[in-house]
This record gives C-alpha cells, sequence and structure tokens, in this order.
C-alpha cells in the first residue's frame, strides 16, 4: 500500500467516526424546527390568495368582462388546468436544478405579479385593454401556484430530522393540511363579501378589493417565507425519477425495436434491463401497473371541478335568502366544501369506514369505486335540480328568432280598451281583427307568443273608460326576434326597447324601471336604494329604457324631495314602477313583475355539494393512500406527478365538452357528465378486477433496503472524494480483466448505479484490494 493511500485511508476512517460521534450527540435531543411556523403561515396566505381569487373568477368573467357563462366556463377550466400542469415544472426545477427555496421565491415573485395584475385590472380605467390584463395576471398565477405547489410540503418535510422526529413531522403535515383548508374555508367567505357588499368606482360591486386583498396577502406571504431563510435546513437538487422514468419507457423501446425478433422478453419495459438496470426496470413497471389505473382518473376531477363553475352559475340563479333575512352569496356554497372535508375526515374514518367493513368494503379499490359512484350521484342531483331551473326561468326575451314579446304599460289614471292583430291568444297575425282587450290604470298587459317572421307595423287605437281621459292612437312596430314596450301616459303612446337582452338573471342583483306620468315641470326624481349610505340614483323622466340595479331590500322615489313611490325588490327580480299624478292631488304607483325573482331556494345544491365532498373524500384520500402504499419508494414523486396531471386532464375534458356543445341545456349536460361518470366506473372495474395488492409489508422492507443503500452510496461518493477516483477504476478494471465480465449495462446491473457498489467493493477496502 502506498503511504499517500494508507493516510488518505485513515483520514477517511477518523472523519467518518468523528462525524458519526457529532451526528450522534445531535440526534440524541434534537430541537424542533421552528422554520416550520414560517412555512405554514407561507401555506396559508397563499392558499387564502388561491382560493378566494378562485371563487369569484367566474362572476368577474361574465359581470365585468362580459363573457358568457359558456366561455367563462371554458376559461376557468382551461386556468385550472394549467394550474395542475405547471407543478410537473416546478418539481423539475426543484429538483434539479435550484432547490426547493430557491424555486419556491422565484415563483412566489411570479405568483404576486399575477394576483396583483388581475386586482389593478379589475380597477374601472379608461384605455386598459381588460381582458388582455386578466388573462396575463392568471397566465402568472398559474404559473407561481402550479409551481410552488410540489415544493413547499416537501420543503417544510426537510426541516426536521428522521427518523427521530417522525411523530413531528406527522404533527406539521396535520397542521399544514389545516393551513390550507382555513385559508381556503376563511378567503371562500370573506372575499364574496367584498365583492357584493363593498361598493367602489361608483359600481355597485368592488371586484378590485375582492381580488386586492387576496393579492396584497400573497405579497406578505412571500416576505413571511423569505423571513426564515436563516433558519431553513436547504437540502441540494437531487434529481427527480422523471428522468429516469422516461429514460427507462425510452430505452425500452429502443431494446425492443433491436430485439424483439431475437431476443424476445417477457415484458415491453425488460428490453431496458442492459441499459438502466433490473431495479428500475421494476420499480417502472409497478409504476405503469398503478399508472394503468389512473386511466379513468381525469372524468373524476372533470366533475369536482365544476363546483368552482358550473356549480356557480346555478347558484346564481337560485335564492340566497334564508333564515333571518341572511343572505347566502353564489361564490360563498364554496366554503362548504373545505368545511364539509374537515368534518368529513374523522367521520369516515371512525363511522362510516368501520360500516362499509361488516359488509366486506374493505379494499381501497373498492372504496373509489363508491367515490365514482357518488360523484355520478351528485351529478343527477344537479341536473333535477337545473331541470327545476329551467321550468321556473322567466321568459325574458323571445326563445325564437321568429317570435316577438310585446308589452304595454298603462301610465293612465283610466282603463283602456283596444284591439288589434297583436292581442290574439295563439299569437299569429292573421291580417284580422280579434276581441278586445282591456288594461286597467298602473298595470301591463303583454302578449310573449306573437309569432312575427318579419318586421310589421300595426295601427293602434285605445279608447278611454273615463271622460277625464282622452283616446290614445298610434302605431305598434314588432320585430323578429326582439322585446319591445309602449308606455300610455300624456294622451300619447311612448315606444322603448325593454333592453331585457342586457339583463343578468343573477340573484344579488334586482332591477328596476320607473315609467312616471308626471308633469313635466316636476322634479327633480330620486330614487333612493336600499342600501343605506349609498347615494340616490337621479331620473330622467324622458329616458324610458333605462333600467338601474339596486341592491335588494325596499326602497322609494322621491319626487321635489318627498316620497312618490316605495318598492320592494327581490333576487334575480327586474321590476316596472308605475307612478301617476302630480305634487297637487298627490301620487300613486304600481310595481310590477317583468321577470320573476328567483323562487327556488339555494339551499337545494346542498345535498349535490354533500354527495360530492363525500365522494372527494372516498376518491381523492383513498386513491393518494392507495397510491403511495403500493408504489416504490421512488416512484412517490412520480406518482403525485402523475396524480396532478390527472386533474389536469380532468379540466380540459370540462372545456372540451364545453365548446362542443354536445347537448341544448345546461340540465343535459350535468347528465351528461353523470352518465360518462357512470361508464368510466365501468371502465374501473374492468381494469382493477385483475389488480394484486402489494403487500405494504414487504414494501416497508424494500424501502428501508432502498434507504440503506443509498447511505452506502452516499459513503461511497465521500470516500471517492477523499481518496481519488483513479484507484476505484484501477480496480475494477482488474476485477473485470480476472472475471471476463463487463462492469455496466449488460450485466445486467445498470451503468446509471455507482459501479463500485454494484460490484460489491467495500470503499473501506478498496485501497487494500488495489495494493494486493
Amino acid at each position: 500500500m502506498k503511504p499517500v493511500d494508507v493516510e488518505a485511508n485513515a483520514k477517511f476512517k477518523e472523519m467518518t467516526t468523528n462525524e458519526k460521534q457529532e451526528e450522534k450527540q445531535k440526534t440524541e435531543n434534537p430541537e424542533y424546527p421552528r422554520s416550520v411556523a414560517f412555512i405554514i403561515s407561507n401555506e396559508f396566505c397563499e392558499r387564502f390568495n388561491y382560493y378566494g381569487m378562485r371563487a369569484i373568477l367566474v362572476l368577474y368573467l361574465t359581470h365585468k368582462l362580459g363573457y358568457n357563462e359558456e366561455t367563462s366556463t371554458v376559461l376557468f377550466h382551461i386556468f385550472t388546468m394549467l394550474v395542475y400542469i405547471f407543478p410537473l415544472l416546478g418539481a423539475l426545477i426543484a429538483d434539479g436544478w435550484l432547490g426547493k427555496y430557491k424555486t419556491i421565491l422565484y415563483l412566489s415573485v411570479v405568483y404576486s405579479l399575477g394576483a396583483l395584475i388581475v386586482a389593478i385590472g379589475a380597477v374601472p380605467m379608461n384605455a386598459m385593454p381588460v381582458k388582455l390584463v386578466t388573462i396575463v395576471g392568471l397566465l402568472f398565477i398559474a404559473v407561481g401556484t402550479g409551481g410552488i405547489k410540489p415544493c413547499v410540503a416537501a420543503f417544510g418535510g426537510d426541516q426536521f430530522q428522521l427518523p427521530e422526529q417522525s411523530l413531528e413531522l406527522a404533527k406539521f403535515f396535520s397542521l399544514f393540511y389545516f393551513a390550507i383548508n382555513a385559508g381556503s374555508m376563511i378567503s371562500t367567505t370573506v372575499t364574496p363579501i367584498l365583492r357584493a357588499d363593498v361598493h367602489c368606482f361608483g359600481d355597485n360591486d368592488c371586484y378590485s378589493l375582492a381580488f386586492g386583498v387576496p393579492a396584497v396577502l400573497m405579497v406578505f406571504s412571500m416576505l413571511i417565507f423569505v423571513a426564515g431563510r436563516g433558519r431553513y435546513r436547504m437540502q441540494p437538487p437531487a434529481g427527480n425519477m422523471i428522468f429516469g422514468v422516461s429514460q427507462c419507457i425510452t430505452n425500452a423501446y429502443k431494446g425492443w425495436r433491436q430485439n424483439r425478433r431475437e431476443k424476445p422478453m417477457p415484458h415491453f419495459l425488460d428490453y431496458a434491463t442492459p441499459v438502466v438496470g433490473q431495479q428500475m426496470v421494476d420499480e417502472t413497471k409497478c409504476l405503469t401497473k398503478i399508472l394503468l389505473l389512473y386511466l379513468p382518473f381525469p372524468v373524476f376531477w372533470a366533475l369536482s371541478d365544476q363546483q368552482g363553475s358550473r356549480w356557480t352559475f346555478q347558484a346564481t340563479h337560485m335564492n340566497g335568502n334564508i333564515w333571518g333575512g341572511y343572505e347566502i352569496k353564489p361564490d360563498q356554497m364554496q366554503v362548504i366544501n373545505p368545511l364539509l372535508i374537515l368534518a368529513f375526515i374523522p367521520l369516515f374514518d371512525y363511522a362510516i369506514y368501520p360500516l362499509l367493513a361488516r359488509v366486506g368494503v374493505r379494499r381501497p379499490l373498492q372504496k373509489l369505486t363508491i367515490g365514482l359512484l357518488l360523484a355520478s350521484l351528485g351529478f343527477f342531483l344537479s341536473a333535477v335540480v337545473e331541470m327545476r331551473l329551467e321550468q321556473l326561468e322567466p321568459t325574458a326575451l323571445p326563445d325564437s328568432p321568429r317570435m316577438a314579446h310585446l308589452r304595454l304599460y298603462n301610465g293612465m289614471p283610466c282603463r283602456y280598451d283596444f284591439s288589434g292583430e297583436f292581442t290574439g291568444e295563439s299569437g299569429k297575425l292573421t291580417g284580422k281583427s280579434v276581441r278586445r282587450q282591456s288594461i286597467e290604470p298602473l298595470a301591463m298587459w303583454s302578449n310573449l307568443t306573437l309569432h312575427v317572421p318579419h318586421f310589421k307595423e300595426y295601427e293602434f287605437e285605445a279608447q278611454s273608460q273615463s271622460s277625464k281621459c282622452g283616446n290614445i292612437a298610434g302605431t305598434i312596430r314588432l320585430q323578429p326576434g326582439k322585446s319591445v314596450s309602449y308606455f300610455l301616459a300624456r294622451d300619447a303612446l311612448l315606444e322603448f326597447p325593454d333592453g331585457l337582452d342586457s339583463v343578468q338573471n343573477v340573484n344579488s342583483a334586482p332591477l328596476i324601471r320607473t315609467l312616471v306620468n308626471t308633469p313635466l315641470d316636476e322634479g327633480p326624481m330620486l330614487l333612493k336604494t336600499p342600501a343605506p349610505g349609498l347615494p340616490g340614483i337621479p331620473l330622467d323622466s324622458a329616458n324610458l329604457s333605462a333600467i338601474h340595479q339596486v341592491p335588494l331590500g325596499v326602497g322609494e322615489l322621491n319626487i321635489n324631495g318627498k316620497r312618490a313611490a316605495s318598492f320592494e325588490t327581490r333576487n334575480g327580480g327586474l321590476y316596472s314602477l308605475l307612478v301617476q299624478g302630480n305634487a297637487h292631488d298627490g301620487y300613486k304607483y304600481n310595481m310590477l313583475e317583468v321577470v320573476a325573482p328567483t323562487s327556488l331556494s339555494i339551499l337545494w345544491q346542498l345535498p349535490q355539494i354533500v354527495i360530492m365532498t363525500a365522494a372527494e373524500i372516498m376518491f381523492s384520500v383513498t386513491g393518494l393512500e392507495f397510491s403511495f402504499t403500493q408504489a416504490p419508494i421512488s416512484m412517490k414523486a412520480v406518482l403525485q406527478a402523475c396524480w396532478l396531471l390527472s386533474v389536469a386532464v380532468g379540466n380540459m375534458i370540462v372545456v372540451v365538452i364545453a365548446e362542443l356543445k354536445f347537448v341544448g341545456s345546461q340540465s343535459a349536460e350535468f347528465a351528461l357528465f353523470a352518465a360518462l361518470m357512470l361508464i368510466n366506473l365501468l371502465i374501473f372495474l374492468l381494469l382493477a378486477r385483475n389488480y394484486k395488492y402489494t403487500n405494504a409489508t414487504t414494501t416497508t422492507e424494500q424501502q428501508q433496503q432502498q434507504q440503506q443503500q443509498q447511505q452506502r452510496q452516499q459513503m461511497e461518493e465521500e470516500f471517492l472524494k477523499e481518496v481519488g477516483l483513479q484507484n476505484i477504476i484501477d480496480k475494477m478494471e482488474w476485477k473485470k480483466r480476472e472475471s471476463g465480465g463487463q462492469i455496466d449495462g449488460i450485466d445486467g446491473e445498470g451503468s446509471y448505479r455507482n459501479a463500485a457498489f454494484d460490484h460489491g467493493l467495500d470503499p473501506l477496502d478498496a485501497q487494500a484490494s488495489h495494493s494486493s
């Protein structure tokens, strides 16, 4: 043995002994890592921002950006899809380049910029391309939240010393999960209130504040994360197994093309063994066996994620008023899901699962099947609720391009009789006069079934039944597919467009039109809204078509500072307030419903939400548990990536179905998704029928052996750095010549592994072997 080698070997042994003693002293009483407080606080703020922004997103896209419900749904699910695709990028950056800390920090900056861009875009400013600004902001948010998603929990786990702090680690993940749900619950409760109950920039809502508060909290979360830098334990990038799996599959394809005839193998992946080694092939086989069961999973996420889009739109068409006058806003219904999740997890663990075990449902795949079935049931219930809403939906506009709506409002103090082709009950304009109709003072007459294939004019004459009112004559003009109204006032027939094409059936925005027949010199007129502290709406008696959005409740119309009429509005209604008279004789008024208010209670959504949440517990929690108990330890990160990818694919399914418009109504679309889930359930049953479970004990032992191998390999690498690589290479070449074998590749042990370890060469006796 050379003197320099002996000295290096002794130095290595001394170094190893000292390091072991120091490590033993450190691990006897490890301190609880205080750094996790920064990580948990950061996660709470980040989840508050994400779920708060997500809760009001579809309403913002429709009410402020002018998209219809179909386009808003598509944009929402494209955004969600990107949120679950970018975790793959974040994991690759963290594991292969920057490490977890820098990845979280840099992408949090991108995330914060996106949240601020969306908030600023919601501020009404001239010449701002609001749609483009919003899309750019959402893209930044998707990159940021998606990129840090796979890193934060893992970075928190890195702060603990294992196995000594295993219990503390479990408590950390409990607190981490609690922070996620707490942020979600609070934000989905608060942001809808900021949106609807705060008024800013002259609007009856304040989306800029609703986006701005979560955005500021996101910036604060980034500052919290940076503040803990000096306390963090940071692990260097360790590589990502996704590359290993890709290499295995790629080499298997190459080997199959070259050797499938001369050297056929029992399994496709076996062709990669000469390149990547038997262990990598076996682990990839196990991975593919699990991923085969993942094929039906995207359909579940296609249903689950519609709670934030389609079900929110459904809630906007329902009555949010409940006991005691409290109003539930449509976007607040999303808070029920995290609340139920926190309640259902212990309920299922201690009550539901033991009951299912008594009837033979014990295995994870059985629970997954029940979860898929519950998701289908939840969407069948949503289809039933939607069908009821469609039955109650008011006829605001003609449902055919060859139909027309006609409404006559009598603002005179007398009853009028009139006749014309437009008064027929059949709705068909035959060119013949039909029976006479009458309209009472301050009342409305309407015909919503007029068949009008082309534009046409009709003479109108109304005869007064009182001497104090004169007869009124004029012309009725009807256009196909349009809704038109006329106001009988000041002995004349006044025409105005209904404006119903701009009416949105949202339960938090009643609309009112004032039709006033008073002397022209009387005024000013002020519409006082029910909301205290808000200024009144000044009215122009000549602008009959003006529709004003008012808060829920009781309001009044003032003329010359005196109350001339009072009114009460309800969710989703469109009202016409008719006022007639003068200051001397007094005023008379009548409130008419043009579009009936929402009558179906929003609480009817509870059954479908409860069932969908139960499905999520049965499917999501059980699916993750199944994946991580059946997979090799080295493949858990890859499975996590595939799990998130299935969520992205599920959102793409929603986009495709919404864009292709397979069905003609929303209720039919809900039923389509429910039927699709049943088909998906049958496919899952076929795939799971022949699955053989991996014994958990065996898996644990294999994982322990892998950990021991990794520790041994780490010692080798330290030794090689200390004594030099050339000695080991010489020894391997000597053994290769002596055995006539080969070191890597075709001997089945794999060139991607350390060759000295694969051949049983102990680092501590390598030098002695070489000198011999």
